[in-house]
Protein backbone atom coordinates (compact mmCIF):
# COMPACT_ATOMS: atom_id res chain seq x y z
CA UNK A 1 0.00 0.00 0.00
CA UNK A 2 1.57 3.43 -1.02
CA UNK A 3 1.80 5.82 1.83
CA UNK A 4 1.00 9.74 0.89
CA UNK A 5 2.08 12.58 2.77
CA UNK A 6 0.49 16.57 1.71
CA UNK A 7 2.14 19.27 2.30
CA UNK A 8 2.30 23.18 1.18
CA UNK A 9 -1.44 24.01 2.48
CA UNK A 10 -1.79 27.40 3.60
CA UNK A 11 -3.57 30.72 3.76
CA UNK A 12 -4.14 33.07 1.40
CA UNK A 13 -5.80 36.37 -0.47
CA UNK A 14 -8.46 35.66 -3.47
CA UNK A 15 -6.62 36.01 -6.45
CA UNK A 16 -3.35 34.11 -5.31
CA UNK A 17 -1.91 31.06 -5.75
CA UNK A 18 -1.31 27.60 -3.77
CA UNK A 19 1.14 24.43 -4.89
CA UNK A 20 0.36 21.34 -2.57
CA UNK A 21 2.40 18.58 -3.15
CA UNK A 22 1.84 15.34 -1.77
CA UNK A 23 4.79 12.72 -1.46
CA UNK A 24 4.85 9.07 -2.74
CA UNK A 25 6.59 6.01 -0.76
CA UNK A 26 6.55 4.21 -3.84
CA UNK A 27 7.51 5.44 -7.86
CA UNK A 28 4.90 5.99 -10.08
CA UNK A 29 7.19 4.15 -12.50
CA UNK A 30 7.15 0.82 -11.02
CA UNK A 31 4.88 -2.63 -13.05
CA UNK A 32 1.74 -1.09 -11.40
CA UNK A 33 0.38 2.45 -12.24
CA UNK A 34 -1.97 4.27 -10.47
CA UNK A 35 -4.73 7.02 -10.54
CA UNK A 36 -3.20 9.51 -8.27
CA UNK A 37 -6.15 12.41 -7.34
CA UNK A 38 -6.70 15.58 -5.35
CA UNK A 39 -9.75 15.54 -3.15
CA UNK A 40 -11.17 18.12 -1.03
CA UNK A 41 -13.59 18.45 1.85
CA UNK A 42 -15.03 21.66 3.27
CA UNK A 43 -16.71 21.94 6.78
CA UNK A 44 -20.40 20.70 6.45
CA UNK A 45 -20.07 19.38 2.75
CA UNK A 46 -19.23 15.71 1.29
CA UNK A 47 -15.41 15.15 0.12
CA UNK A 48 -15.06 16.01 -3.33
CA UNK A 49 -12.88 15.22 -6.47
CA UNK A 50 -10.58 18.13 -7.65
CA UNK A 51 -7.88 17.12 -10.05
CA UNK A 52 -6.30 13.08 -11.06
CA UNK A 53 -3.60 11.90 -13.20
CA UNK A 54 -3.05 8.80 -14.45
CA UNK A 55 0.75 8.24 -13.85
CA UNK A 56 1.24 5.65 -16.59
CA UNK A 57 1.28 8.26 -19.62
CA UNK A 58 0.12 11.24 -17.54
CA UNK A 59 -3.34 11.93 -18.87
CA UNK A 60 -5.53 14.40 -16.83
CA UNK A 61 -8.99 14.95 -15.01
CA UNK A 62 -10.14 17.94 -13.57
CA UNK A 63 -13.56 18.86 -11.71
CA UNK A 64 -15.00 21.83 -14.19
CA UNK A 65 -15.00 24.17 -10.66
CA UNK A 66 -11.00 24.05 -11.13
CA UNK A 67 -10.66 23.46 -14.66
CA UNK A 68 -8.36 26.22 -16.05
CA UNK A 69 -7.19 27.37 -12.61
CA UNK A 70 -5.47 24.41 -11.04
CA UNK A 71 -3.01 21.76 -12.73
CA UNK A 72 -2.22 18.59 -11.63
CA UNK A 73 1.09 17.09 -12.15
CA UNK A 74 3.33 14.31 -11.00
CA UNK A 75 6.82 14.06 -10.84
CA UNK A 76 8.18 10.51 -10.93
CA UNK A 77 11.95 11.27 -9.94
CA UNK A 78 10.31 12.78 -6.81
CA UNK A 79 7.99 10.33 -6.53
CA UNK A 80 5.90 14.12 -5.69
CA UNK A 81 2.39 14.50 -6.65
CA UNK A 82 1.79 18.58 -7.38
CA UNK A 83 -1.86 20.49 -7.65
CA UNK A 84 -0.76 24.16 -8.67
CA UNK A 85 -3.80 26.16 -7.47
CA UNK A 86 -4.18 29.43 -9.29
CA UNK A 87 -6.69 32.72 -9.42
CA UNK A 88 -7.89 30.94 -5.58
CA UNK A 89 -11.56 31.69 -4.70
CA UNK A 90 -12.83 31.61 -1.14
CA UNK A 91 -15.22 28.59 -2.05
CA UNK A 92 -11.66 26.96 -2.65
CA UNK A 93 -11.39 26.81 1.28
CA UNK A 94 -10.99 23.56 2.53
CA UNK A 95 -8.87 20.78 3.52
CA UNK A 96 -7.36 18.80 0.73
CA UNK A 97 -5.79 15.59 0.54
CA UNK A 98 -3.82 13.14 -1.98
CA UNK A 99 -5.33 9.45 -2.67
CA UNK A 100 -4.45 7.08 -4.81
CA UNK A 101 -5.56 3.77 -6.17
CA UNK A 102 -3.64 1.01 -8.09
CA UNK A 103 -5.24 1.25 -11.55
CA UNK A 104 -5.68 1.95 -15.50
CA UNK A 105 -6.13 4.71 -17.15
CA UNK A 106 -9.90 4.02 -18.45
CA UNK A 107 -11.16 3.45 -14.35
CA UNK A 108 -9.00 7.14 -13.58
CA UNK A 109 -11.34 8.42 -16.25
CA UNK A 110 -14.46 6.95 -14.94
CA UNK A 111 -13.69 7.16 -11.33
CA UNK A 112 -11.28 9.88 -10.56
CA UNK A 113 -14.13 12.13 -8.85
CA UNK A 114 -15.23 9.06 -6.66
CA UNK A 115 -13.83 8.96 -3.13
CA UNK A 116 -14.86 5.39 -2.17
CA UNK A 117 -12.99 3.80 -4.98
CA UNK A 118 -9.32 5.51 -3.77
CA UNK A 119 -7.37 3.07 -1.28
CA UNK A 120 -4.52 5.11 0.18
CA UNK A 121 -5.12 8.65 1.72
CA UNK A 122 -3.05 11.10 3.20
CA UNK A 123 -3.26 12.93 6.14
CA UNK A 124 -4.18 16.61 4.61
CA UNK A 125 -3.51 19.50 4.40
CA UNK A 126 -6.02 22.82 5.20
CA UNK A 127 -5.93 25.86 2.75
CA UNK A 128 -8.10 28.81 3.29
CA UNK A 129 -8.94 31.53 1.05
CA UNK A 130 -9.85 34.55 2.50
CA UNK A 131 -11.79 37.62 0.62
Amino acid sequence: QVQLVESGGGSVQAGGSLRLSCAASRTFVERYTYCMAWFRQAPGKEREGVAAIYTGDGSTYYDTSVKGRFTISQDNAKNTLYLQMNSLKSEDTAQYYCAAVNAGRAYCSAYYSSSQQFQAWGQGTQVTVSS
